[in-house]
């Protein structure tokens, strides 16, 4: 089915938003969140875009978006905290079309951490998410350790050469945080997991709701 863009409704203005349907009954919705605005993220980094692959190939109904200040959508960066604000108004708009859906959010980078904290936001307002995916969590720069709840399994893929994020980091606040994650651990591969994307997708597949 062709991508759908729309111009959502967020709490700074417009968010601009693609959103992709795998099949007309999909099975479950999901969010995927894009990296780091200030340093060239938008919705159509290619982490961002393979995931969204996998959710509309298995059927899912999916949607990326660009967080405010980014592309057309309305506002300015906001350190993650408005980011995460964005990504609430987006899954309010899912909710509205598919309300009894089991919920997949995942992030990149910095949108790792903007998922981290909508699951965190939603959990703790009754409206649980059931599957979290974080990718390369940049936790050497933002407050993943403050995030003690999900209310979910949380997966973390953190290439073992990262460039921009210390791989150590990660896989030590991995061990530590009583989010427990699944661990996947990509050898011989940077952040942005140039070469490796189809690895990446087999690999987030096995985590999907369902």
């Amino acid at each position: 089915m062709a991508a759908q863009r729309e111009q959502l409704a967020g709490p700074a203005g417009r968010l601009e938003a693609v959103i992709e349907q795998g099949s007309d009954a999909p099975g479950f919705i999901a969010i995927v969140c894009h990296p780091h605005p200030l340093f060239g993220g938008t919705m159509d980094n290619k982490v961002v875009t393979t995931l969204t692959r996998l959710v509309r190939d298995k059927g899912g109904v999916v949607v990326r978006f660009n967080f405010r200040g980014v592309g057309e959508s309305q506002g300015a960066y906001s350190d993650g905290i408005g980011e995460a604000e964005d990504l609430l108004a987006v899954h309010s708009w899912l909710r509205q079309q598919w309300p009894q859906l089991p919920l997949w959010l995942a992030g990149f980078s910095f949108g790792s951490f903007v998922a981290a904290r909508g699951a965190e936001i939603l959990n703790a307002n009754g409206e649980p998410v059931n599957n979290l995916l974080l990718v390369a969590p940049p936790v050497h720069h933002y407050p993943f350790a403050d995030i003690e709840s999900t209310g979910c399994p949380v997966t973390v893929v953190q290439g073992e050469d990262d460039e921009v994020v210390p791989a150590d980091q990660v896989f030590q606040w991995a061990a530590a945080t009583p989010l427990q994650p699944d661990l996947i651990r990509f050898p011989e591969c940077g952040h942005f997991f140039h070469g490796r994307l189809v690895e990446l997708k087999e690999a987030a597949a096995s985590h999907l709701p369902g």
